[in-house]
């Protein structure tokens, strides 16, 4: 079992980043991330200055940018231990999701309240 965590940093320009926590040395920490059961490539593991931690930068290969939910799961690779994992949720997958409900009841809500407004002026 691994002792290492791994904490998300943040996803920009498709790169997902995130820190790695609890290195017993400073041996380098052996990273595998996999998708849909294929390694990813280029991922990075870079030790951050002054600190007992270890940056990991995960390219998101384009062929991974798709309709539905794509999982991508970080293995410290020592031990096959899970330290994490993090997901890409895009097109018809957020017809379901609760967000893309919520963002399109605000925009009905939204178009009401402009509806109303103009009523009341009409009317007064």
């Amino acid at each position: 079992m691994s002792d290492l965590k791994l904490t998300k940093k943040h996803l920009s320009q498709g790169v997902w980043e995130g820190i790695l926590h609890n290195m017993p040395s400073d041996d380098k920490p052996e990273i595998q991330v996999l998708h849909m059961d294929l390694p990813v490539p280029d991922i990075e593991v870079i030790k951050v200055d002054d600190q007992e931690a270890w940056a990991l930068r995960i390219p998101i290969p384009f062929y991974a940018i798709a309709d539905g939910v794509q999982t991508f799961t970080v293995f410290d690779k020592s031990d096959d231990t899970k330290l994490g994992h993090f997901t890409l949720v895009a097109d018809e997958a957020l017809a379901d999701d609760i967000r893309g409900e919520v963002d399109l009841l605000r925009a009905e809500l939204d178009m009401l309240k402009r509806a109303f407004r103009r009523h009341c002026l009409e009317t007064t």
